[in-house]
């Protein structure tokens, strides 16, 4: 079929059946799970005598919201999954090799152009950024798809983003997300998908487009997608593996690619990018060399707090912070880790506003590690935690009720990060600045 998106491209290569007019039966390519939504599935299915899996080597586990567990509760679920993944001969990332999801799965090599993926969890459109159809489901579409390894969609409506230019110094892909929903709005992507297109597009590297991918959810999106390209090709055959390289599944994708050339890899992706003439909802532009460092401010009452409260961090110099977080599925990767040490090098986070540093997955534990990344943000005082969602949704560690959080992550709604606080988000660099300032910064000014 002509005249087609990227979505409708990946639809056509995944469908089963149509059950009802308009709805497809799409054959899933991984089913992606942690400890918080996979467990009351995993009970479900058993009360009614459907303890079984479609396949268990498309089917991968990781513990990551509260790891370790903090509770008789947590631990509970961290145990229902454990076993179960050992029951069915699931692959489980536990303690010591885990990481949040949407950074972890990406790293091991599951996430892969073209593909269908779900997750029951919002921020599964983070990897789109592969383009990939990967999208957050509820418990029901998660059951179905552990049992059949098929889930149901409809086609959603696709918008383009044109983007040219060059991101400037100090300027980020999470800048660019903010400022996208503050200019559209939390609910202009609802039932719609987002494509990234454009030379602008391919100036952003893997981890700066799963950043941005990452917040399709609080755009309202069903899922984002970049072009997969030479970018793409970097990230999946020739990033280091570091200590993937004893990961069979890891090193098997990897010399998949590495038995092709790049060429024939580029050309046969080159197949999922959308038509010339590909109907579109709506197309949109950005000069990305335009964009300033953006902040989402504090709404006249806590209860009106959102994602799409973005303004230039210029407008918003000097505002009171209490707390500085940098970490998540957003903004956890080993690129946000290096800007946030060149940020801290040499400097000390204000003794009145405590830096939170939390990296998304072991491996990027392991390499701020390596790369002396850790001794940087302890010698500036900040506080290195173990991977884990942490203090984004209060659950692992909270931010105190009264407090003001100036966060890397992507939820500001009230009390998401602690009953009573208050958050406001921004890239990693914009948040160290903060630190080391106390309150609000610019971080173009700490960067030579």
């Amino acid at each position: 079929m002509a005249h087609q998106t990227m979505v409708q491209k990946i639809f056509e290569r995944h469908v089963q059946d149509e059950p009802f007019p308009g709805l497809y039966a799409l054959k899933v390519d991984y089913v992606l799970c942690h400890e918080i939504t996979t467990p009351p599935a995993i009970n479900d299915l058993r009360d009614r005598g459907l303890d079984k899996v479609f396949n268990p080597e498309r089917i991968k586990a990781t513990v990551d919201h509260v790891a370790p567990p903090k509770d008789a509760d947590t631990a509970l679920q961290y145990r229902i999954l454990k076993e179960w993944c050992k029951q069915h001969g699931i692959t489980f990332y536990d303690l010591g090799r885990h990481g949040i999801c949407h950074a972890l799965f990406p790293e091991k090599g599951y996430v892969r152009p073209g593909e269908v993926i779900i997750c029951g969890d919002s921020h599964t459109c983070t990897m789109g950024a592969f383009g990939t159809f990967a999208v957050g489901v509820g418990t029901t579409y998660l059951e179905t798809g552990i049992l059949t390894g098929v889930t149901f969609f409809r086609v959603p409506e696709t918008v383009k983003f044109e983007l040219t230019g060059r991101l400037p110094k100090g300027v980020y892909p999470k800048d660019i997300i903010l400022h996208l929903i503050s200019q559209y709005g939390v609910s202009y992507m609802t039932n719609r998908v987002a494509e990234f297109a454009g030379e602008g597009a391919k100036t952003i590297d893997m981890e700066g487009r799963m950043t941005i991918c990452n917040m399709m959810a609080e755009f309202g999106g069903t899922t984002g997608l970049f072009y997969p390209d030479e970018q793409t090709l970097q990230y999946l055959k020739y990033r280091d593996l570091g200590m993937d390289k004893y990961n069979p599944d890891a090193v098997a994708y990897r010399k998949e690619l590495e038995a092709r050339s790049d060429r024939e890899i580029l050309e046969e992706w080159r197949q999922l990018w959308p038509d010339p003439d590909a109907p579109y909802k709506a197309v949109h532009a950005l000069d990305l060399s335009t964009l300033e460092p953006v902040v989402t401010a504090l709404a006249d009452h806590p209860k009106d707090d959102k994602p799409s409260l973005g303004k230039s961090v210029t407008q918003q110099l000097g505002g009171k912070i209490n707390l500085v977080f940098i970490g998540s599925c957003t903004n956890g990767r080993i690129s946000d880790m290096r800007v946030v040490a060149e940020i801290l090098k040499g400097r000390r986070v204000h003794p009145d506003v405590p830096l939170v540093i939390v990296p998304a997955t072991t491996e990027v534990s392991r390499l701020c590690m390596t790369e002396g990344l850790t001794e940087i943000f302890m010698e500036a005082g900040a506080l290195v935690d173990t991977p884990s969602c942490s203090m984004c949704l209060g659950m692992k560690s909270v931010v105190p009720q009264g407090h003001v959080c100036a966060s890397s992550s992507n939820r500001n709604f009230p009390g998401r990060m602690g009953r009573g606080a208050r958050a406001q988000l921004m890239s990693p660099a914009t948040a160290a600045a903060s630190a080391v300032r106390g309150a609000i910064a610019d971080p173009r000014e700490f960067l030579n």
